[in-house]
């Protein structure tokens, strides 16, 4: 399993969201980190960004980017806000 960490402004986000919505985008970034395969249907790789992907969760999107250890949590935001001005770095 990888070690899931989130950015300071994923976690600003979550901090501010209802308490269910967030406790369900961690379990679903969880479950990702565990087994990639069970959340297939829900995740997509970024076109032009090297190894950032999105996962779905209802109505919010998790940018995020991972290797064999570590899946880093960038971003995390509503379906129509999430892309606009999408900063990587």
């Amino acid at each position: 399993m990888r070690v899931v960490r989130y950015e300071k402004i994923a976690l600003r986000v979550l901090a501010k969201m209802p308490v269910p919505t967030a406790i369900r985008i961690k379990q679903k970034v969880a479950a990702f980190a565990e087994n990639p395969a069970s959340q297939a249907g829900n995740y997509k790789l970024m076109r032009g960004e090297d190894g950032i992907g999105r996962l779905r969760v209802g109505d919010w999107r998790v940018i995020m980017r991972g290797d064999a250890e570590v899946l880093s949590v960038m971003k995390i935001g509503t379906r129509g806000d999430i892309y606009k001005d999408f900063d990587h770095d």
